[in-house]
């Protein structure tokens, strides 16, 4: 579905590299159909030499002639780049914005075009090819356009689509969730050093645990409750440790903290549309 196509990719930071590495290895394109530019000059070389793409700090001949173009900048740089992009985008080509809190109404008010704009919310598993990113279409948006805005993100990971109202939800579900898991292992991990483990084997356990349990939801297709009771035999040593969990509050804690995020999310996304207004 990709190939062919001419990408450029405006702002190459890490999540741009991800992106870039993803669909060199299972997109379907060439370094030859990947363009991308950078805030400093510094980072011309050093992006060039890694990813091998042609690279510059010119965000408009970057984009212009590009079948796809991908918005990695920051959310508080993301008014000026529209800016300096406004007379250089075309109905022709697709837009989409990876930057977090940024709705496609912001970014389409602030084109004169009626340009597709579709909104992406990966999270830094991506890095890993091992990403989940939610999505939602502008009002401009084909279903073909969706479909390969969908294949360029499946290069790093699974995606869904929602409804754009439910954004905040995703980026404080899949966006935020990594750092609440990772506070799982280490915690995980700490348990196991205080039983006399090293650290390093501690951390292992953890994590492998960790994305095995991942692996059994997804795969199996199974609710998580439900596995767990394959694990907690009667009178058994799991059975103690969730009581500990339980009287801990850890499931309305977690959930607390995803709710929290996504009013933060709301809070940002309503800053963001204030801003350049």
């Amino acid at each position: 579905m990709l190939k062919g196509k001419k990408l450029a990719v405006i702002g190459v930071g890490k999540l741009g590299e991800a992106l870039i590495s993803g669909l060199l290895k299972q997109g379907g394109l060439t370094t030859g159909d990947i363009i991308g530019s950078v805030g400093h000059e510094p980072s011309v070389e050093k992006v060039n030499k890694k990813l091998g793409i042609k690279v510059s700090t010119d965000n408009r001949a970057t984009a212009k002639g590009a079948d796809l173009i991908i918005l990695a900048v920051k959310p508080q740089n993301m008014h000026n780049v529209l800016l300096e992009l406004e007379d250089v985008l075309t109905p022709d080509q697709l837009v989409i914005s990876v930057a977090a809190s940024v709705t496609t109404k912001y970014v389409e008010q602030r084109l004169s075009k009626p340009i597709p704009v579709i909104r992406a919310m990966p999270n830094t598993p991506a890095i890993y090819n091992a990403g989940m990113t939610g999505m939602c279409n502008g009002s401009h948006v084909t279903t073909e356009q969706s479909k390969v805005a969908e294949s360029i993100f499946k290069c790093i990971g699974e995606t869904v689509f929602v409804d754009e109202s439910l954004m905040d939800g995703v980026t404080a579900l899949s966006a935020s969730g990594p750092a609440y898991l990772y506070v799982i292992i280490e915690s995980l991990a700490e348990a196991g050093v205080k039983l006399g483990i090293s650290r390093e084997t501690s951390t292992l356990l953890a994590a492998q645990t960790t994305y095995g349990a991942a692996k059994m939801v997804l795969e199996s297709k199974s609710h998580p409750a439900l596995l767990k009771d394959m694990v907690t035999t009667p009178a058994g040593c799991t059975i103690d440790g969730l009581m500990e969990l339980e009287e801990g509050k850890i499931r309305v804690t977690l959930i607390k903290a995803v709710v929290k995020a996504a009013e933060r999310a709301r809070e940002l996304v309503n800053t963001q549309n204030s801003t350049g207004s």
